[in-house]
């Protein structure tokens, strides 16, 4: 029976994302976190999630021209370095329970942080718009991919929203088209890179990742179709407040 409530849980987080674009991680490890997994399953088992549901995004914007591959090997170079130093620097613990604490207080920053983003992305792009060319740009991209790298592996949270956030703000004539697929085709090697480092770590549910990807990928696509119907501008500010209350919960009780 508790298959099937992970099956409805990545059905429903699958159809928000399709309408929202708002990450999966964000939304599903605190639902995990709701159903009693602890953090480390719930982290770990999200980022495969996350990387296993959004590859077929990837190829997809690529084949259309959406994916700006200089910025993409760009911030990988910081990400997927970082990601092994962190996944690393975990395995020096003991038990998983002796940094539990470390993650679940980099969970709520990453949440409330994620929120702030999703309400104020519009302000903060024009307060912060750096408009810088590509080539000047490749060391600050490196930068903020190994500080993306170390939270994502961390918490599962930040890929999307943040990734998005970052290239919205280094790039502003950037087309939406195109940030969304660069970060994309960020997103879905880190998330992966950082979940087969929590494999290693013992932190992936395997019976919940089947049941969340059943869930999910239909209606990822679902959701995809719907989402030009439904009023986003209600749905981002909704689930940001969500968001935020979990994330203030994790970080400070």
């Amino acid at each position: 029976m508790d298959f099937i409530w992970y099956v409805f849980a990545g059905a429903a987080v699958g159809l928000a994302v399709g309408i929202t674009g708002v990450g999966g991680g964000s939304l599903m490890t605190p639902l995990l976190l709701m159903f009693g997994f602890p953090p480390h399953i719930a982290i770990g088992t999200d980022l495969m999630y996350a990387g296993l549901a959004k590859s077929t995004g990837v190829v997809m914007h690529a084949k259309r021209g959406n994916v700006n591959w200089k910025i993409v090997f760009a911030m990988a170079a910081g990400s997927i370095p970082a990601s092994f130093i962190t996944v690393w620097a975990l395995s020096r613990f003991e038990k998983p329970d002796h940094y539990q604490e470390i993650l679940t207080s980099t969970l709520g920053a990453m949440l409330v942080l994620t929120a702030i983003v999703i309400l104020f992305r519009a302000k903060l792009t024009k307060t912060f718009n750096f408009n810088m060319a590509e080539s000047k740009s490749t060391k600050i991209v490196f930068i903020c991919g190994f500080i993306l790298g170390v939270l994502v592996t961390l918490t599962s949270v930040g890929a999307g929203a943040l990734g998005t956030a970052i290239m919205m703000m280094l790039f502003p004539a950037m087309r939406a088209k195109n940030i969304v697929g660069t970060d994309l085709a960020h997103a879905v090697p880190l998330t992966l890179v950082a979940g087969t480092g929590h494999i290693f770590l013992g932190n992936v549910d395997y019976t919940l990742l089947g049941a969340l990807l059943i869930g999910s990928i239909p209606t990822i696509y679902i959701g995809t179709r719907i989402a030009s119907h439904v009023p986003n501008h209600v749905l981002q500010p909704l689930l940001a407040s969500a968001l935020l209350s979990f994330g203030v919960k994790y970080l400070f009780f």
